[in-house]
């Protein structure tokens, strides 16, 4: 095997240790420990390849990583970024930023790693050829090789087949790549340079994990490898099929919690490639010491550290372990001297009880600044270990030469300088502009990673007997919640005033002018300057050019408007929109970063810092009604879009449902997917059909119904079923079928101009199997399919509109699409 440089030795331990980041230290059991002495005694390695965020097989993954204790990994294509959200209103980027973390959430219960290829999730795919076109054939194919030479498994095994049964183009694709990359990465000529990093790799085999997912798609056959998965781990306390669902409901965005299973369960493998066995996933593969040279001495004394180990005493192998890590440091092969080196580590200040951490006094610092660090060390069991001394930064170090006394706490407490060059804490993969199918990630080693590294880590180096080890840890911001008790979150690097515009998107109709706000926050004491709104291009006017402002404290805010007119557009479209950029000048330093952050109790708070933009877009909308009430499904941001046009809107809460009269409201839109997300939407259907039968209008956005998530009761006043027909090519041409019908023609008249401009998809989930009542206004398809009828299907009952649509106002509307906004505008103003 090829021997690594130090830059590999470095790449490899960033790649081992990423999927850690993000948490507390982790506190183990004497079980963990077992479980742990298990591992580092096993030589072996599988990686897991898919799709997207819960497209991971969570039950063959925990029996991978605690049955079979080998180094295991889920290589996920995308991030999620264009799936639903049942928890928020994010979207997009936001989207993927949320399920990475749910994916790393996930592997810290199943005892697996995660990796990324830079694919971005552009929604749903009918097929491979689309998908990978969009994403760059080669390029994501390069990743995937990456991933497999850096991690270096023995054994691959895809989710889905090449052959199409999983549905999705995305999952086709991620199955077509994995086998190209199989041979790929044995291959010296293929992406060449990736070599002054890594080394080729042959992995041994590469199987299909087949799936019976009902519906009539059951890829399993008899004849099929099979393993038993379904089997307790007496260390864990848990059957792998428990394991699983506390993993797989970690997707809480996509509501996945899944019932606990227990028992035999089978999981079926179709060989692809590379060597095969009828029985034996791993056939023929030494996953003992013994399949590397000079590993006699390692082996014996960690067998001996298992055998002997104690649950009540687990010092009592300290020093095995110490004897195997000095042994480890000669190891001719340097992929697993790593790994292994990092294993034994984790498990010597397991069994000595040491716990270490470092954290800071505020959550967010500014480059240039300065941080205090708090680094506290204490050990709880019977080992002669003393703490030399603490790096603080890369080089700060502090001297303590100190014998460490059982139960004893060490605090040792300094100051750094930030570095001025620092980056700003956005995730690397969103720093800059990305296309459709891919984001831009110059460094070759940051692809794979599923997050930053952190900025900050506490060097403890401590010596056991003669052997002195060092221990980084992560600087954290640690605080207390009253109701939750100690908490941590990243730390993070933040520019010294940030400028957010109000919205990313704001809307001009009809020529208006608008008091544009614009959050000034500082990240240092005594940040004084100037605000600015540059509006670039065209006619548009800002009022005033920039203003002054001065922030006395770190964490203050200041609003500043800006009056923003418009120009006189006779036919305003999607071209005429503009970017306006907020910045500010402080110490004559020009800064254009907004801040965003995500907060879900389940994942760490996540922090971007993008370009401070907002999109302003001209709009020519005529509207008729005032008052709409909105119920909320799973989240969306419509009821933000209706007011920037004008409109009043109310949330209709349960109570106000269950209580009030619906009388006042001109129409009544209902949010995407409530019918799933909203038990209590059954028993409102009477009500609501009596409001639109007394002259209201009601508009229910996309449902699903499905044996992941159904409907109960009725939605509308005659039937309908909700399909799985979608149309996911945005430019698909939209046929007018009934272009008389006043949704197309009052009060604006709707042109296929309308439907320019559109992002990710037409519409899904449309309706079918519909009541002779209702009349459909528009066909649309994928290309090479049968045009659908079902984006929106509208029935007049009583004195009002009912409108059951498709069509995915959830993205178009925030996106800006001025047709979206006309055409909602109709279904609310029809009849009136």
């Amino acid at each position: 095997m090829n021997k690594y440089t130090p830059v590999k030795l470095i790449l490899m331990v960033l790649l081992f240790s990423c999927h850690l980041f993000g948490q507390g230290q982790k506190t183990w059991s004497s079980s963990d420990i077992k479980l742990a002495l298990k591992k580092v005694n096993t030589v072996g390695s599988v990686l897991y390849v898919a799709a997207h965020p819960d497209d991971e097989n969570t039950r063959l993954l925990a029996y991978f990583a605690n049955e079979k204790c080998l180094r295991t990994a889920y290589l996920s294509m995308n991030r999620g970024d264009g799936g639903q959200n049942l928890i928020g209103t994010e979207q997009g980027e936001l989207m993927g930023l949320i399920r990475t973390q749910e994916l790393l959430a996930a592997r810290r219960i199943d005892g697996a790693e995660q990796f990324f290829t830079r694919s971005n999730d552009f929604g749903y795919s009918k097929g491979p050829e689309e998908t990978l076109r969009i994403w760059g054939h080669d390029s994501i194919l390069a990743d995937v090789v990456w991933v497999i030479r850096c991690f270096k498994p023995d054994v691959i095994v895809t989710r889905f087949p090449t052959t199409g049964e999983g549905g999705h183009g995305h999952h086709t694709a991620s199955a077509i790549l994995a086998g190209e990359a199989f041979k790929a990465a044995a291959d010296p000529k293929m992406f060449p340079e990736q070599l002054k990093y890594v080394s080729v790799w042959q992995a041994k085999s590469l199987y299909w994990n087949t799936f019976n997912f009902g519906s009539g798609t059951n890829t399993i056959d008899s004849s099929q490898l099979k393993i038993d998965v379904g089997t307790y781990n007496d260390l864990l306390g848990k059957g792998y099929g428990e394991i699983a669902a506390e993993s797989r409901s970690m997707h809480k965005s996509q509501g996945f919690g899944v019932p606990k299973q227990r028992g035999t369960f089978y999981e079926f493998f179709k060989h692809i490639a590379g060597d095969s066995s009828a029985t034996d996933l791993f056939a023929g593969i030494n996953q003992t010491w013994k399949r590397l040279k000079g590993s006699d001495k390692i082996a014996a004394y960690l067998k001996q550290a298992n055998d002997e180990f104690q649950p009540e005493k687990p010092e009592k192998i300290v020093p095995y372990l110490l004897n195997a890590y000095v042994e480890l440091k000669d190891l001719n092969d340097d992929y697993w001297k790593v790994q292994k080196m990092k294993e034994v580590e984790d498990l010597i200040v397991a069994c000595s009880g040491i716990y270490m951490e470092a954290n800071a006094d505020d959550y967010s610092v500014s480059p240039g600044k300065q941080l205090k660090i708090t680094a506290t060390v204490i050990q709880r069991n019977n080992v002669s270990a003393k703490l030399e001394n603490v790096i603080f930064g890369p080089d700060k170090k502090r001297k303590c030469d100190s014998s460490m006394t059982n139960n004893k706490v060490y605090t040792i407490t300094d100051s750094i300088i930030i570095p001025a060059d620092m980056k700003y804490s956005t995730p690397y993969w969103l720093e800059k502009k990305h296309t459709i199918g891919i984001y831009t990630v110059d460094d070759q080693q940051l692809r794979g990673r599923p997050e930053n590294a952190p900025p900050e880590t506490v060097t403890f180096n401590i010596s056991f007997g003669k052997q002195e080890i060092s221990f980084k840890r992560p600087v954290y911001f640690k605080w207390i919640e009253p109701t939750d008790g100690e908490k941590f979150r990243p730390l993070e690097i933040t520019p010294p005033v940030t400028a957010n515009i109000e919205a990313p998107v704001i809307m001009f109709m009809n020529n208006q002018t608008k008091q544009i706000k614009v959050v000034l926050k500082a990240g240092i004491n005594d940040a004084s300057g100037t605000a600015k709104l540059e509006l670039g291009k065209g006619d548009w006017k800002v009022d005033p050019a920039s203003a002054n402002f001065n922030l006395k404290k770190k964490g203050d805010e200041i609003t500043i408007s800006f009056k923003v007119t418009a120009p006189v557009f006779f036919t305003p479209n999607m071209n005429d929109a503009i970017t306006a950029k907020a910045s500010v000048e402080i110490n004559n330093t020009t800064i254009n970063k907004s801040v965003v952050r995500v907060n879900y109790p389940h994942i760490p708070i996540q922090t971007l810092f993008p370009d401070a933009e907002s999109k302003f877009v001209p709009i020519y909308v005529n509207k008729k009604g005032n008052n709409i009430g909105y119920i909320p499904g799973a989240g969306d941001e419509i009821p933000q879009c209706l007011k920037q046009i004008g409109y009043e809107v109310t949330t209709l809460t349960d109570d106000m449902l269950s209580n009030k009269s619906l009388a006042d409201y001109d129409a009544i839109v209902v949010g995407i997917r409530a019918f799933n997300t909203n038990d209590r939407m059954q028993y409102y259907h009477t009500k609501l059909m009596d409001y639109v039968s007394n002259g209201g209008n009601l508009i229910v956005q996309y449902n699903t119904n499905n044996f992941l998530s159904s409907t109960k009761g009725d939605i509308g006043p005659y039937p309908f079923k909700i399909s799985r027909d979608r149309v996911t090519v945005e430019e698909a041409p939209m046929t007018f079928d009934n272009p008389n019908h006043p949704l197309l023609n009052t009060p604006n008249k709707i042109s296929d101009k309308d439907f320019d401009g559109w992002i990710q998809e037409r519409g899904l989930y449309f309706a079918s199997d519909w009541d002779s009542h209702y009349e459909t206004i528009f066909s649309c398809n994928d290309p090479g399919e049968q045009p659908s009828q079902g984006s929106v299907i509208v029935t007049k009952f009583g004195k009002g509109y009912f409108i059951y649509t498709g069509l995915s106002f959830f993205r178009e509307l925030p996106a800006g699409v001025t047709g979206a906004y006309r055409l909602l505008v109709n279904m609310i103003s029809i009849g009136k």
